[in-house]
């Protein structure tokens, strides 16, 4: 899908939120130019791997911001969507913000907070926007397995809205807040970080474990069946959720994990594998295209093109 084909993004951030945002612009057909400052994102050094492969396909131009507050300009000049994500008003100060843009422009902030309220200059990653949202409460104290924060609030919320901006004709000035975005990704009752039986994972034999999210009574009574528990079938919403989880983790703790997965392999059941990256990349990865660009590899190229 290109839908985005001949669209010009400007990605100004730095870290995860807008590498991942800036990707998925690339992926529905955009280009995309990465202006990093010397040294690049520290992404290069600090997650080599993530790094090439989110700013795959994308083109790096170095400029010292705000001595070579021209170059950025110039470029955001070509610009249809900006992406920011620095402080609010740093952006400003240094040369490139809102007002720096072409009218016709959208200009997205990624924000730890948004602005306006009394978090505004406060500083964090994703671990603190998310507890300050309130989403770690059932989990602590261990640590979230994908970073929700950035990734969901954050690089596709600031996706979502350029999108919709893109629709209505460009010349938006967008902030996005990834603690106020991530917080609404909170349950409201927590009925399934904590409590059924029937949503759960499972150790089995061989040290690995089962997902089971069986939360229709067709799809838990059919998985008791199967497994030759009948009786368990009607203690799926019973009070007692801890004595049905000791039922089921003797269950599954009778064999490997491939036993389990074979034995449901032609039955709806909502059971599946806790998986290895390695085996889910394997599955349902996407195909990373082209390579990720040295730092300031197209600096010349675009000096050259915009007369600097």
């Amino acid at each position: 899908m290109q839908a985005l084909g001949g669209t010009i993004v400007v990605d100004l951030t730095r870290y995860l939120p807008g590498a991942f945002a800036s990707s998925e612009l690339l992926r529905l057909g955009a280009r995309v130019v990465r202006v990093e400052q010397p040294g690049g994102d520290p992404m290069r050094q600090t997650a080599g791997e993530w790094h090439d492969r989110l700013n795959a396909g994308k083109e790096s131009v170095v400029c010292d911001l705000p001595a070579e507050a021209d170059l950025a300009q110039a470029l955001l000049g070509r610009a249809d969507v900006v992406l920011e994500s620095f402080r609010p008003g740093v952006a400003a100060r240094l040369g490139v913000g809102p007002d720096d843009a072409p009218p016709h422009a959208v200009y997205c902030s990624i924000t730890g907070f948004g602005t306006g309220g009394v978090h505004e200059q406060r500083a964090g990653h994703d671990l603190n926007y998310l507890g300050w949202a309130g989403l770690l409460h059932d989990t602590a104290p261990a640590l979230p397995p994908v970073q929700a924060a950035d990734l969901a609030a954050g690089a596709l919320g600031a996706v979502v809205e350029i999108l919709a901006a893109l629709l209505q004709g460009g010349g938006a000035r967008i902030v996005v807040s990834m603690t106020h975005g991530v917080q609404r990704l909170a349950p409201g009752t927590p009925v399934l970080t904590r409590g059924f039986a029937c949503y759960s994972l499972y150790e089995c034999a061989d040290g690995r474990h089962v997902t089971v999210a069986a939360l229709e009574p067709k799809f838990f009574t059919r998985l008791c069946e199967v497994v030759g528990r009948p009786e368990l079938a009607e203690l799926q919403y019973a009070g007692d959720q801890e004595q049905l989880k000791a039922e089921l983790v003797g269950v599954f703790s009778a064999a490997p994990l491939e036993h389990w997965l074979r034995l449901f392999e032609e039955d709806d059941v909502c059971v599946g594998p806790v998986a290895t990256q390695a085996e889910g990349a394997h599955v349902f990865g996407l195909p990373v295209t082209g390579r990720a660009p040295a730092l300031g590899e197209h600096t010349a190229d675009w000096r050259r093109e915009l007369g600097l």
